[in-house]
C-alpha cells in the first residue's frame, strides 16, 4: 500500500490560493469590489464576501454589481448591499458529488466548502471533475487465456494500449473523479501488478488484494475489510471505457438502487427469415430481423451493506450475486454507457483498442 502524495489538514493548498484571490470583506466598497474582480481577469470572476468575524456572507460577481448600480447603489456603498446571499456552499460532510452537480447546473465556477460559517476549502469547478464518495475495486486476477501468448508472461491489465497499461486508464480516470481508495484484486502473475503499483505515483491509495484462489468477480470483495464509503464501485480492470462515472453515481443515488449495472447496447442481426410458430403451424415470418439488447458492461455500483452476503473464501460471480439481489426484492438499475466501451478479451479487441488510441479516438 502507498499513501497519497498530497495530504492536507484543513484547507487545501489550492483552496488557500483561491481564498487569497477571491475573498473580500463585506465592508469593502463596490468600487473596491470592481477592482478585485478586474484583477481576476482570466480566472473565475467570483468574489466571496466575508464578515470581519471571518464568516462567509455572500458571493459577488460583476453581474451582481452591474445590476446593483442600475438599481441605484453607489460605488462607495459596501458590498453588503450588492452580494448574493442565497449562495450554494458545500459542507465537509456533504456528498460533494451531488453538490458539485448542482453547482454545475447553476453554472458556477467556484464552490466554497463551509464549516461553522467559515470557508475551509474552495473547489474550482473548471478544473475538478467531481468528488465521488466511493471506494473502488478493480478486478485484475484473470489469466487472459484468449490473449495468449501475450499474457503468458504479462498479466492482461498490464498489457499496453497506446503506450500505457490498460489498468492505468481506469485508475487515472477514477483519480480524476476524486476517488481516494482503490483496491486491485490480483491472482495470476500477481507479483507484477503489485510491483507496478508499488512504483506508481498518484493521488489515490492503491492497495493490491491477493486472492488465495479464484473467487469470481464478486467473491474477492469479501477479502477487503477496509471499505469506508456507503457504495462500492466494482469493475473489470481490462476495460477501456468512456463511462461517465459521475452520471453513473448520480443515477445510483437518485434511484435509491441497491445495485446499478453499467450496460452497453448489443445488436443481434439474423440473416434469415424467422418463423413464428404455434406448435408446428407457421403463423408468420419475419425477414432478417434485428434484435436490440443491453449487455452487462462489467461495471457495478453496490451498496456496501450488501457485501455482507458474500461468504469469505467462496467463489461468486457478479451475475449470480445480482440475480440473488433481484430474487430477494432488491432494486437493480441499469445505466447505459455512452461512447467508448471495449472489453479487451481477444487479440482482435486488443488490436482494435490500439488502433483507436493511435488515431486518438478513445475519449475519456
Amino acid at each position: 500500500m502507498r499513501t497519497p502524495e498530497n495530504t492536507h489538514s484543513g484547507i487545501s493548498e489550492r483552496g488557500n490560493r483561491l481564498l487569497r484571490q477571491h475573498a473580500i470583506s463585506t465592508l469593502s466598497s463596490v468600487k473596491e469590489g470592481l477592482a478585485a474582480i478586474n484583477a481576476l481577469s482570466g480566472a473565475a470572476m467570483t468574489l466571496f464576501a466575508v464578515t470581519p468575524e471571518g464568516l462567509l456572507a455572500g458571493t459577488v460577481t460583476d453581474g451582481d454589481i452591474r445590476r446593483a448600480i442600475i438599481s441605484g447603489i453607489g460605488l462607495d456603498d459596501t458590498l453588503e448591499k450588492v452580494m448574493h446571499k442565497d449562495f450554494l456552499a458545500a459542507n465537509p460532510d456533504d456528498d460533494l458529488c451531488l453538490t458539485i452537480a448542482e453547482g454545475r447546473r447553476r453554472r458556477l465556477s467556484l464552490l466554497p466548502v463551509v464549516e461553522s460559517g467559515h470557508i475551509v476549502d474552495i473547489i474550482d469547478l473548471q478544473s475538478v471533475k467531481t468528488f465521488l464518495p466511493i471506494d473502488a475495486v478493480l478486478m485484475a486476477g484473470g489469466r487472459g487465456e484468449r490473449l495468449r501468448p501475450l499474457t503468458l508472461t504479462t498479466p492482461k491489465p498490464l498489457l499496453e494500449v497506446g503506450g500505457k497499461p490498460i489498468i492505468d486508464y481506469n485508475i487515472e480516470e477514477l483519480e480524476s473523479c476524486g476517488v481516494k481508495n482503490i483496491f486491485v484484486t490480483v491472482n495470476y502473475l500477481a507479483e507484477q501488478i503489485i510491483e507496478h503499483f508499488d512504483k506508481r505515483k498518484g493521488n489515490a491509495i492503491v492497495e493490491c488484494i491477493l486472492e488465495p484462489k479464484r473467487l469470481g468477480t464478486i467473491g474477492s470483495l469479501a477479502l477487503i475489510d477496509s471499505f469506508t464509503s456507503e457504495d462500492v464501485l466494482l469493475m473489470n480492470s481490462d476495460l477501456l471505457t468512456g463511462i461517465d462515472f459521475e452520471a453513473f453515481y448520480l443515477k445510483h443515488k437518485r434511484s435509491h438502487a441497491d445495485v446499478t449495472m453499467a450496460a452497453v447496447p448489443y445488436t443481434v442481426s439474423v440473416p434469415f427469415a424467422i418463423l413464428h410458430l404455434e406448435g408446428e403451424r407457421v403463423i408468420g415470418l419475419e425477414e432478417k430481423p434485428t434484435y436490440n439488447y443491453f449487455a452487462n458492461a462489467g461495471v457495478y455500483l453496490i451498496k456496501r451493506d450488501l457485501l455482507k452476503r458474500i461468504v469469505k473464501g467462496e467463489f461468486l460471480d457478479a451475475p449470480d450475486f445480482v440475480e440473488n439481489i433481484i430474487s430477494d426484492g432488491g432494486k437493480v438499475e441499469c445505466f447505459p454507457v455512452q461512447g467508448t466501451w471495449i472489453d479487451i478479451g481477444s487479440p482482435d479487441d486488443y488490436r482494435h483498442a490500439n488502433e483507436m488510441m493511435s488515431h486518438s479516438l478513445l475519449k475519456k
